[in-house]
């Protein structure tokens, strides 16, 4: 038995999932990430690079989070880290989203001998541990953020052109598909304009879901020494400092805690997207 479902209703539930409460917390917390991002060099009370003398002392008053190894303001660093650490994880998500969608589209939509090379590649690549295989494309690339960029990329895309050809694949069935090539529309249009667009919602709710992983990735190849190089005030440089000092956990704590909260926020984010265009779910 089929179930009608007025519009209205659909609407109502879209727009509550808009506004629930997880949804609010990422708004609030990416929302003040964003102003940081804009407006450090007003917010921050000090130099990230530039000793304050005092090394290793704990919050007061004077230094909010303490000093590091070197005198630096913990919270300045912190802050500092947040332009190093967001836009790299930014930019390694919308570019393995871009060589991802664009491969996935490609073996998905023409298929036969291009279809199995793409995939073959994508599970090569998919076959290794993603922290161990960026890990080796960065060592052989050198450390540097943007080293760690390409690292990160050549490990991502092929999730998403296995994301993107699973959805071609279904859409191109579709009978508005059909009806576009009886009238002569070229397979490219047929490709941009009727089949991608409808694969865009979930492509995009698992790139936001994703973003989490990619911060702590960037940090990770930080803390490993393969990704941003001294004096950079990154997050994951920043905890190598503080675990050279067990007994100061404040230089670690503080862009840990930063890490959480961005984490949560864009995964938070993710699931009320998800939320939001889940008609299916809905019903």
């Amino acid at each position: 038995m089929t179930i009608a479902v007025s519009p209205s209703l659909f609407n109502q539930a879209r727009k509550s999932a808009w506004m629930r409460p997880q949804m609010l917390f990422a708004y609030i917390v990416l929302g003040l990430w964003l102003i940081v991002i804009l407006g450090v060099q007003w917010i921050a009370p000090y130099d990230p690079l530039a000793s304050t003398g005092v090394r290793l002392t704990p919050p007061s008053g004077e230094h909010l989070l303490g000093t590091d190894s070197l005198g630096r303001d913990v919270f300045s660093r912190t802050l500092y880290g947040a332009r190093e650490s967001l836009p790299i994880a930014l930019a390694a998500i919308l570019a393995a989203v871009l060589i991802g969608c664009a491969l996935g589209a490609i073996a998905g939509f023409f298929g036969g001998l291009v279809d199995n090379i793409i995939m073959r590649f994508a599970d090569i690549t998919m076959a290794f541990p993603a922290i161990l295989l960026a890990m080796a494309v960065a060592a052989a690339l050198g450390p540097g953020l943007q080293n760690a960029l390409i690292a990160i990329v050549a490990v991502w895309w092929p999730i998403y052109a296995r994301l993107t050809r699973g959805q071609v694949l279904s859409i191109k069935q579709r009978e508005h598909v059909e009806a576009d090539a009886a009238i002569g529309s070229g397979r490219w249009r047929t490709l941009g304009k009727h089949i991608l667009p409808h694969s865009a919602t979930p492509i995009m709710v698992n790139a936001t879901m994703d973003l989490g992983q990619i911060i702590l990735l960037v940090a990770s190849l930080s803390f490993l020494g393969l990704g941003a190089l001294p004096p950079s005030p990154e997050w994951g440089a920043m905890i190598t400092d503080g675990a050279k000092n067990f007994y100061q956990p404040w230089v670690a704590a503080a862009p840990g805690l930063a890490m959480v909260t961005v984490t949560l926020a864009v995964n938070f984010l993710g699931d009320g997207l998800r939320d939001a265009f889940d008609v299916k779910g809905r019903r």
